[in-house]
């Protein structure tokens, strides 16, 4: 690759620095579901598109809203007042000469799976209402699409940067959400939402977790039975954190707003276990970074990759490419600390082609960058030269957008 610059970064490594702050939205946070719909949305319209034309149209549904809805919480189960709304915006292609594609029907139902397949107690066709304002696409982004060729021309442009390894801190948020709302976990505790968000701020090898979690009212009989069900709730994290190393002390606090002796209102309830049914709306791009959390001492791209279309639209296609790239480079490549990859695309030049390329390393001492220069770039070019193949594995969701 002509144009790709490798360099030795001089800066301490995020895991050696004082101070680290990482955020997780979990499954259930408004910001997330827009980012899951969306992107659902975007691999069923793909698979659509190569179903009836052989190849994936022109489109962006990476401007998705969902709006709050009403509940009234109660002890023992509360009500769904006004439905939550979701609003789908931005762009696609609805027909192909005489073809109709139905696009709003399929951004609906791929939703309505998603949420029954994610959030227990959200009954798609009673909990939601659902607007589009989807939009056919501008004729020189359609006209994209119709220039064919292995890779498509880059329909923005924009960058990108992904890094590698995760760090401790990193890696524990990310499992813990997922613990908190794998399958196992709610079995075992009914009562926990969907809805959970955590905050974690690392001084040294401190680390402190503040958790909010959205409980299920109907599963909570009074106050003195939610601090019960909470505590019990509380016990299963400390268990969880007790087996993480790397760091000399966890601690963590959950639903810091709760409040004995209000009632409802000093406990943190939903009725649906999210609060977006009531109390936060969400959107598209405020979220997570493609591999699952916020974290704010590294450099992130502005982009949503969430909904965007995979084979066209670099704010997808780099976002994720260059944390596989980093991750590789990390994997095969021995004597490094860590590994930042940028991209950078220039509209209407082949994906493949970016206008620039860059690895940043952190080498481990006694390693030189000229002893491992050749060996980063053999990866990087062999990741574009499968560039193909990654942007399928996106469109069909073989790659995750967390």
């Amino acid at each position: 690759m002509r144009n790709l610059m490798i360099t030795e970064l001089k800066q301490v490594a995020l895991e050696e620095q004082p101070l680290e702050i990482c955020e997780r939205k979990g499954l259930g946070h408004p910001d997330s579901i827009c980012d899951a719909i969306m992107n659902e949305v975007s691999i069923e319209l793909s698979k659509e598109y190569l179903k009836r034309f052989g190849m994936i149209l022109h489109h962006n549904l990476d401007k998705g809203l969902l709006a709050a809805g009403e509940t009234r919480v109660k002890f023992g189960g509360g009500e769904v007042i006004t439905p939550m709304l979701i609003v789908y915006g931005d762009r696609a292609t609805f027909d192909v000469g005489d073809e109709r594609v139905p696009v709003n029907e399929i951004a609906i139902r791929s939703t309505k799976e998603w949420l029954r397949r994610n959030l227990r107690f959200v009954d798609p066709d009673i909990h939601v209402n659902y607007q589009s304002e989807i939009k056919p696409g501008a004729v020189s982004l359609k006209d994209i699409f119709e220039r064919r060729g292995k890779f498509l021309g880059a329909n923005d442009t924009s960058a990108a940067v992904g890094y590698a390894p995760m760090t401790k801190t990193e890696r524990l948020i990310l499992d813990l959400e997922r613990y908190l709302n794998s399958p196992e976990f709610k079995r075992d505790y009914p009562e926990s939402g969907e809805d959970v968000k955590i905050m974690g701020l690392r001084h040294g090898r401190r680390l402190h977790l503040t958790i909010a979690m959205a409980f299920v009212d109907r599963f909570i009989e009074n106050e003195e039975d939610y601090f019960r069900k909470k505590g019990e709730v509380a016990e299963a994290i400390r268990e969880f954190l007790a087996d993480r190393e790397g760091f000399d002390e966890i601690d963590f606090s959950l639903n810091v707003l709760d409040t004995r002796g209000r009632g409802v209102k000093g406990c943190y309830l939903t009725v649906l276990g999210t609060s977006a049914e009531g109390g936060d709306s969400g959107q598209v791009g405020r979220g997570n970074n493609v591999i699952g959390v916020i974290p704010l001492n590294r450099p992130i791209s502005s982009e949503a990759a969430a909904g965007k279309n995979p084979v066209s639209h670099v704010g997808k296609i780099y976002n994720t490419l260059t944390f596989r790239i980093a991750n590789r480079v990390m994997d095969q490549v021995n004597g490094l600390k860590e590994v930042y990859v940028w991209l950078l695309s220039d509209i209407g030049r082949p994906i493949n082609e970016p206008k620039a390329a860059s690895v940043q390393v952190i080498p481990e001492e006694g390693t030189k960058l000229s002893e491992v220069e050749s060996e980063i770039r053999d990866v990087v070019e062999e990741e574009f030269q499968h560039l193909d193949q990654f942007c399928m594995d996106l469109a069909m969701g073989r790659i995750p957008i967390c």
